[in-house]
C-alpha cells in the first residue's frame, strides 16, 4: 500500500516520526509520505527509523490561499529542502502563524473563553509547527468541549467569527516553488467542501500551467460524486491521482491506509520528480 499524506507531532499529529513508521508497517503499507504542515522538520527521525520493508516519500503540506481568500492545501514531495527559496517561504508561512494564533485567541477571549499563549505551546511538541489543532487541544484540556472534532465545528472552522487567516503563498506559487526545488506538486483534498470554500473547476487549468502534478482524489473528506469528477479533470488534464490516509494519528479519525495511491500512479508521479528521492534501506 501507497500512503503519501500523513502528519507527525511536528505538525498537528499526535505520533512521532518513529510511532508513524512503526504504525505504517504495522498497517501493511509499504510507501509512506510524511507531509507535515509547512515543515520538513520530522523527514531525519522518520530516515532513522525506515526498516527494510517500507520506503519514505519526503515532504510537506504547504498551506496556500487564493487570491479571493480561499484555503488550498499543497503536497510538494521528492523536493530538494536545501532549496532556498522554498525553505524561507516554510519558514515565513510558520512564523506568521504565530501572529494569527494570538490574533484567534483574542477574539476567543473575547467570547468569553480562558485561553492563553502559554496553554496553546502547552500542546506543542518541540519543533512543531504551530496550528489550530493545537488550540483546540489547549480548549479541550481546559474542559470547554471533549475533542478536537467538537472545537473545529464550533469554534474554528473557517466560516467562524473567530476564524483568521495568515500569510501562506498563492497555490501558483506554491506549485512553482516545489518544482523549482525538483520535486513534484499535488493539490490535497480540493473538494474537501466541509473545510470550507472550495476552489471551482477551471482553476485545475491554472494550477497545470503553473506545473501542477496530481490531484489527491481519493480522501475521506471527498464525496464520491466529487472524486468522480476530479478523475475526469485528472483525465482531461494528464495529471496523475492519488489516494492518501490524511493520517493525524489520535488527532484525527483517519487511519492509515484507508484511502491510497495505486503503484502505476505513484511510479509516474515520482518520474516527475527531477531526482530520486525515495528513502529506502
Amino acid at each position: 500500500m501507497i500512503d503519501l499524506h500523513t502528519h507527525t507531532s511536528f505538525s498537528d499529529g499526535t505520533d512521532s516520526p518513529t510511532e508513524l513508521i512503526n504504525k505504517a508497517l504495522a498497517s501493511g503499507i509499504s510507501t509512506i509520505g510524511l507531509t507535515d504542515h509547512d515543515t520538513v522538520a520530522g523527514w531525519d527521525e522518520a530516515i532513522s527509523h525506515l526498516r527494510p520493508r517500507i520506503a519514505l516519500v519526503p515532504g510537506a503540506e504547504i498551506s496556500c490561499q487564493t487570491e479571493d481568500g480561499i484555503s488550498v492545501h499543497m503536497l510538494g514531495l521528492l523536493f530538494d529542502r536545501e532549496n532556498k527559496e522554498l525553505a524561507d517561504v516554510l519558514e515565513q508561512t510558520r512564523e506568521n502563524r504565530i501572529g494569527r494564533m494570538n490574533k484567534i485567541i483574542a477574539r476567543l477571549n473575547g467570547a468569553g473563553y480562558e485561553i492563553t499563549m502559554s496553554d496553546v505551546q502547552e500542546q506543542l511538541s518541540d519543533g512543531a509547527t504551530l496550528g489550530r489543532p493545537h488550540l483546540a487541544d489547549a480548549l479541550v484540556a481546559k474542559g470547554y468541549l471533549k475533542s478536537r472534532e467538537e472545537v473545529f465545528a464550533e469554534l474554528l472552522h473557517n466560516n467562524s467569527p473567530h476564524y483568521v487567516a495568515h500569510y501562506s503563498p498563492t497555490p501558483e506559487v506554491a506549485i512553482a516553488l516545489i518544482k523549482a526545488a525538483g520535486g513534484v506538486a499535488v493539490i490535497a483534498h480540493p473538494m474537501a467542501s466541509l473545510r470550507g470554500r472550495v476552489i471551482s473547476t477551471e482553476t485545475f487549468k491554472d494550477y497545470v500551467s503553473a506545473g501542477l502534478d496530481g490531484i489527491e482524489v481519493f480522501h475521506r473528506d471527498q464525496s464520491a460524486e466529487n472524486r468522480e469528477l476530479l478523475i475526469n479533470i485528472a483525465s482531461e488534464l494528464s495529471l496523475v491521482v492519488t489516494g492518501s490516509s490524511d493520517y493525524h494519528g489520535n488527532g484525527k479519525l483517519n487511519q492509515l491506509g484507508e484511502s491510497t495511491t495505486s503503484p502505476e500512479e505513484f511510479f509516474k508521479l515520482e518520474s516527475k520528480a527531477n531526482a530520486r528521492r525515495v528513502i529506502k534501506l
